[in-house]
């Protein structure tokens, strides 16, 4: 039964995006990206419900719609990509593992979009990256970055990446934590099962950059890692 119900909500989720991605694509070209946005918003929350997922959100109060961020939080499940922009408002890009950008038609999208690839294994390329992402903050686009770099296989975050708090560091911009709980359990990496569950994402209080500006890129980890675990209910 279990098996059954995920393969239709596979097949739906799967149809529904499709159009998504149609419609997203062709508004890329002829719509303006806060109009894109906005489309891509309203859309993802919509696939949410329809794969079962119901959604809850708190914090939403912290977010200066004004202002720019370094958005930073904890990668539980490939469902991630809708219910992150289904929860955070505001026009930010993110930050990409590089493989993504040569995935046939999903590469297209996420370049026009602005997405900045990260190459894990090559310093040099890496530090390129994190050029192009402070170019952007200086711009005033927001950024998201799940410092993880790739998704929990245990349901609990695993170890921060540094890139990002250089980044943060070098850019002078304020981080805003957040944390997704209960996804992990409605699909975890690798599975088929789908679990149709309630899912909460907790936006926390910005931390400005007055406050960490003198702490080391590895501080700054262990202190962003160690909010956004409380936020997860990890600690």
């Amino acid at each position: 039964m279990n098996r059954m119900r995920s393969a239709l909500l596979w097949a739906v989720g799967g149809a529904f995006f499709a159009f998504t991605f149609t419609v997203l694509s062709i508004g890329l070209f002829v719509l303006s990206r806060e109009r894109v946005f906005a489309l891509a918003r309203r859309f993802f929350a919509l696939q949410t419900r329809i794969m079962g997922i119901r959604l809850k959100v708190t914090g939403r109060e912290h977010i200066d719609p004004a202002w720019t961020y370094l958005i930073m939080g904890n990668h539980q499940s490939l469902f991630d990509l809708f219910v992150i922009p289904s929860a955070l408002p505001g026009i930010y890009t993110a930050v990409e593992a590089a493989y993504h950008f040569s995935i046939p038609l999903w590469g297209s999208l996420i370049t026009r979009w602005g997405c900045i690839p990260i190459h894990r294994r090559n310093l040099e390329k890496a530090k390129e990256s994190l050029a192009i992402a402070r170019q952007r903050l200086g711009e005033g686009l927001s950024i998201i970055i799940l410092p993880e770099g790739h998704r929990t296989r245990t349901g609990r975050m695993g170890e921060f990446k540094k890139g990002p708090f250089h980044l943060a560091r070098q850019a002078g911009a304020d981080i805003l934590p957040f944390a997704i709980r209960g996804l992990f359990d409605y699909n975890a990496k690798g599975a088929f099962h789908l679990n149709p569950k309630p899912v909460s994402v907790a936006i926390g209080r910005p931390l400005t950059y007055e406050t960490f500006s003198g702490m080391t890129p590895e501080d700054l980890r262990d202190h962003v890692r160690g909010v956004i675990a409380e936020l997860a209910g990890e600690e």
